[in-house]
């Protein structure tokens, strides 16, 4: 019975601290969304618009909606343009799949080229070979450099 009691208890801990059932608060809303007029994060949109948007969702919290229904009820009020971050279905995904995709090129591409280019051959020596006496003048600016 004990057993029964502390493991009910665990798993309502655990879907009270997932952030679906966890309280909404004004602050952290307001990172996730944007004013609709102003297409600036609403934490720093000073609007009307975004006073209407803030109203809107202190009236939303009152009520004891969390995070996900609250977003859910601004996309239904404003469309996806309240959103700071793109949906991730239908053309919004790309934004995400984009980045992915040159990185994972640019990676591939230097996999590539790299081992070609370290298996190049040093470029061929231009010019003339050295004379005997050139040699010797070298080998006596050596030899003096030495000392």
């Amino acid at each position: 019975m004990i057993r029964r009691l502390l493991a009910a208890t665990a798993v309502l801990l655990a879907l009270a601290a997932t952030p679906a059932f966890a309280a909404a608060s004004l602050p952290a809303i307001e990172r996730q969304v944007m004013c609709v007029t102003c297409k600036i994060p609403l934490m720093v949109a000073e609007s009307s618009q975004a006073d209407s948007e803030r109203e809107y969702i202190r009236g939303l919290i009152a009520k004891g909606e969390n995070e996900e229904q609250i977003k859910q009820r601004l996309l239904a009020q404003y469309g996806p343009a309240v959103l700071a971050l793109p949906q991730t279905s239908g053309f919004d995904l790309t934004a995400y799949l984009v980045p992915v995709v040159v990185v994972l090129g640019g990676v591939i591409l230097l996999i590539v080229l790299i081992p070609r280019w370290r298996r190049r051959d040093p470029a061929p020596a231009t010019g003339a070979a050295l004379s005997a006496e050139q040699r010797a003048r070298i080998d006596e600016d050596m030899a003096q450099a030495g000392n």
